[in-house]
């Protein structure tokens, strides 16, 4: 399968991915709620301010190559998205884990994807990690690819394949300081915007449905 994704269809997938452990209860996702995890400001590298237009281009693409599917739930007259990931590559959960959050994050060492998968995925150690990563190296074509060490850094870091060539990622690398593992308050932000996110789009459908009830009695 020849798939090169842009940057934005990478966020796209990445969040439904993502919100689909996280937040299972408010999965599949409304346009709305998807364009808010889009552009969360934790746990997302870079931060991105896309709009309903983008989202839904990319939602466009991502649909004419499986990789995504739109869906209209019985009790819900929103159409909602959910990603097609497991029937394009058959992942394992752990392989899926590490390719969601490099699409969120970009280029990561072993330890920084053990400690930001707790919440997708729990490996219980820096060689479990390694193994999911060997394992995606090794699929045909290959999924992830190992990083040129950075001068000063023990580890090396890894990127996902499915946005072409990595050359910009290791001309970054050389030229921005390598960044830290994320903090427990950064945790625990993450999992506030999560609830955040899910109470408002929980809300929104509830007005939707009073709305319906309310006319048919008019």
């Amino acid at each position: 399968m020849n798939i090169v994704l842009s940057e934005v269809e990478c966020r796209v997938l990445g969040s439904l991915m993502e919100k689909e452990t996280t937040t299972p209860e408010y999965y599949p996702l409304s346009l709305n709620a998807l364009v808010n995890a889009c552009n969360q400001k934790s746990n997302r590298d870079p931060v991105m301010n896309l709009d309903e237009a983008a989202v839904r281009e990319a939602l466009r693409s991502l649909e004419g190559q499986s990789l995504v599917r739109s869906v209209s739930p019985a009790d819900s007259r929103v159409t909602k998205y959910e990603h097609r990931m497991q029937e394009a590559f058959n992942f394992y959960r752990h392989e899926g884990a590490i390719l969601c959050l490099l699409f969120l994050r970009g280029p990561q060492t072993p330890g920084e994807l053990r400690g930001r998968a707790e919440r997708i995925h729990s490996f219980d150690d820096l060689a479990a990690v390694q193994s999911s990563l060997q394992h995606l190296m090794k699929r045909e074509p290959p999924l992830v690819q190992a990083l040129a060490r950075q001068p000063g850094t023990k580890e090396i870091r890894y990127v996902h394949l499915l946005s072409g060539d990595v050359g910009h990622w290791e001309q970054q690398a050389k030229e921005e300081p390598h960044a830290g593992t994320g903090s427990p308050d950064k945790e625990r932000l993450t999992k506030l915007e999560d609830e955040v996110a899910a109470l408002r789009e929980e809300i929104a459908d509830l007005n939707r449905r009073f709305t319906l009830f309310r006319k048919a009695f008019e």
